[in-house]
């Protein structure tokens, strides 16, 4: 499973580099670059607890089988497109739409089959070998699509990501995992309900959700706005995008190793409010930045504190639930966490146009800054977990 999905998300980087290089080609607007992003994630906050009620009550390998064939055909169609010079932008927003709606599926089934292929006491590392996975192919996928769409053209990245899809459905068709949901006789609502219910009165899982939420509002338009800092910041090309990325993604490695290295299990949530401190600093300091040698460091050590504080509060949220309720419960979990992506693309973006790129980088670090010493201090529930 793990090797499939490295090889899936090495496809999907590379798509997603040449993606955000070809929206910015085509509008040379950063608001169209943040709809991008929000079309990409507003299914995942629209749909994702009816998501997670299917992932409780169907086969999760057979609602992930769907999603990567949907978004397999996305892949292909747009590279299609690109090829015969026909792409416009609300092209690529209606297949970013389609991909997140199929995530919205098939997120939620792959966080609740995870925890059911490892007994309990792995589960932290099972997440953390999963972040893994993630970041190494955040750092290979755009290192090729760099090439790719350098050498080859954005069509070749698209292509090649159509056909990694291919390698996470031939292993999705092999595993055998543990735990098969029930059936029930439950509407979708009172199931849904349930796992709302589940969330509310669980101690510091309310306070996780609300993490969730903002800290990826603030944090994730440091990736989808690269772009313009390569370009408009340190005037550089493709070339200075797919580092920052890169170094992003090798933070993130770094952070995801030092999480499985990890074997406590009490005081988890402490230490996840430390590191978003420590990311919101290193979000301003990238901000202020015009030396790109800087500007670089800064890039690496928040993709590795971004990294750890997900995480970190990513095993916490599956550390208290059982399997008969971990797809809803990771369907809201992912509605909060999904839900700051498109909005930060969205609200970031539009700031920009009306100030700089660089004041609001070092805005939202401020700000985040300011998110995790209020839970660190005033509201503890999440401190004391």
């Amino acid at each position: 499973m793990w090797l499939g999905a490295c090889t899936s998300t090495i496809g999907t980087w590379m798509q997603i580099l040449a993606q955000s290089w070809l929206v910015y080609q085509l509008s040379n607007s950063s608001v169209y670059l943040g709809l991008d992003a929000f079309f990409a994630q507003i299914p995942i906050f629209l749909f994702s607890m009816f998501g997670g009620v299917f992932a409780d009550r169907k086969s999760r390998r057979f609602l992930l089988l769907m999603s990567q064939v949907i978004q397999m055909s996305c892949a292909f169609l747009l590279a299609a497109l690109d090829a015969t010079h026909v792409v416009r932008v609300w092209h690529i927003w209606c297949l970013s739409f389609t991909v997140g709606l199929a995530q919205s599926f098939g997120g939620p089934a792959y966080s609740a089959l995870i925890p059911t292929l490892v007994d309990k006491s792995d589960l932290q590392n099972a997440i953390a070998l999963n972040s893994i996975q993630f970041n190494l192919a955040r750092v290979v996928g755009p290192a090729l699509g760099g090439i790719a769409l350098a050498k080859l053209g954005a069509s070749w990245c698209f292509g090649l990501n159509g056909v990694s899809y291919i390698a996470v459905i031939a292993t999705l068709l092999m595993i055998r995992p543990h735990f098969v949901p029930e059936k029930t006789t439950e509407s979708v609502l009172q199931s849904m309900r349930q796992g709302i219910r589940f969330v509310r009165h669980r101690e510091g899982m309310i306070g996780l959700m609300v993490l969730a939420f903002f800290a990826t509002l603030l944090s994730f338009p440091l990736i989808t706005f690269l772009p313009v800092m390569a370009r408009d910041v340190f005037h550089g090309g493709s070339n200075t995008f797919t580092l920052f990325l890169c170094l992003s993604g090798v933070g993130s490695i770094t952070g995801a190793l030092v999480v499985a290295g990890a074997r406590a299990q009490v005081g988890q949530g402490r230490r996840s409010l430390l590191f978003m401190i420590l990311l919101g600093l290193l979000m301003t300091v990238f901000g202020i930045s015009r030396n790109l040698a800087v500007s670089t460091l800064m890039v690496f050590g928040a993709g590795a504190a971004l990294m750890i504080v997900f995480a970190l509060n990513s095993s916490l949220v599956q550390l208290y639930v059982q399997d008969a309720m971990r797809g809803r419960v990771m369907s809201v979990y992912n509605v909060a966490f999904r839900g700051g992506m498109p909005l930060g693309s969205v609200i970031s973006g539009l700031l920009i146009k009306q100030t700089s790129v660089p004041v609001i980088m070092a805005g939202n670090g401020l700000l985040l800054v300011a998110l995790a010493l209020y839970f660190l201090l005033i509201q503890r529930r999440v401190a004391k977990l």
